[in-house]
């Protein structure tokens, strides 16, 4: 069998342990052969491939980001898409196909396994917002870099008695600002889940300064104030799935805590430093075995399903269920942290 993968939408440390897991198990167990297919669905349209086999994924393991590149290709956005992924399928004699990457990435997969494509999917996004899985790989390495950083500001802010507003991805879960704050810290954490009472954030701003601390907010890109303000965007610019470019709340709630309160308040941007460098020891475990499931379904030919963490084990579900709803930080998870406000 001649297997067919690629990776799409935003880069994410652990991807290259789901190619690494699948070409190795897949050549030595099954005897399959592999082709990579370069920069997400692009790849497939054009017919843009690699060598795809033992030596190529050799040491990257540790490494982040993706060997076969990644993009935001929408196919059904492309005349004539579906069909040239099909006929470039059939030219590279590719029996099937492991899809990697998130929402839209496996939205795309989900609707090309109705058309008839074998293809298999693997969860991937740092917002861990995909339904059907515990956790998705790429989180867990984000959420330590959020915390390092975090732990690094407080000493920043006592020092200067200063309002440091950390901003972290999350365009519409706040998985990774509720672990990160949790986990550093933070005083006051807002996500896209909970519209923010701006007066009830700059009271505990306040409640802060009057313990003699410096207080830090971590709050996520798509959060938004409460009375109706929209998201705060860097663009209008909509890429090939309709999503704009977040970004700027970091600065506008500084802005608007100084003005205020009348404290001196900065913004740090985290931004694509949350998706960079070496997968946490998790997310390559995470990972490696996402790939080792991905080319048994495949080689079992259960099509059309998602590799998933059920607990501690890899499960398959529909790649349907994997990106029907969006999976939310649920209020009983909020209000547990929000004890520690102020």
């Amino acid at each position: 069998m001649r297997v067919g993968m690629l990776t799409g939408g935003g880069d994410c440390p652990g991807l290259n342990a789901v190619i690494r897991g699948a070409v190795r198990k897949g050549v030595s167990a099954y005897g399959h052969e592999f082709v990579g297919f370069r920069d997400g669905w692009r790849g497939p349209l054009e017919n843009d491939t690699v060598p795809l086999g033992i030596p190529e994924v050799r040491g990257i393991l540790p490494r982040g980001g993706t060997i076969l590149g990644s993009s935001r290709t929408n196919p059904f956005a492309i005349d004539n898409g579906v069909e040239r992924i099909k006929d470039n399928l059939a030219a590279q004699g590719c029996d099937a196909l492991i899809a990697i990457g998130g929402e839209d990435t496996l939205g795309v997969a989900t609707k090309l396994a109705d058309l008839g494509v074998n293809v298999v999917g693997v969860p991937k996004t740092i917002d861990n917002d995909l339904s059907g899985t515990d956790f998705t790989f790429g989180f867990d390495t984000a959420v330590n870099i959020a915390t390092e950083a975090i732990d690094r500001l407080h000493t920043t802010a006592e020092s200067h008695h200063r309002v440091l507003v950390v901003e972290v991805m999350g365009r519409h879960a706040g998985w990774i600002a509720l672990h990160a704050g949790l986990a550093g810290g933070a005083n006051i954490i807002l996500i896209p889940e909970r519209p923010f009472d701006i007066e009830k954030v700059c009271a505990q701003v306040e409640s802060r300064f009057a313990t003699h601390y410096s207080p830090i907010i971590v709050v996520s890109e798509g959060a938004v104030p409460a009375e109706g303000g929209s998201m705060s965007l860097v663009s209008g610019e909509k890429d090939s799935f309709g999503h704009v470019r977040l970004g700027g709340i970091g600065d506008r709630l500084a802005s608007e805590i100084e003005h205020r309160t009348g404290k001196e308040a900065r913004a740090v941007v985290l931004g694509h430093v949350q998706r960079g460098g070496s997968p946490t020891a998790f997310d390559r475990w995470l990972a490696t075995r996402f790939g080792l499931h991905a080319i048994t379904a495949v080689h079992e030919g259960d099509f059309g399903k998602m590799m998933s963490l059920r607990g501690t084990e890899i499960a398959r579900v529909p790649l349907s269920e994997g990106t029907a709803v969006l999976k939310l930080v649920r209020p009983d998870l909020y209000e547990e942290a929000e004890v520690l406000f102020g």
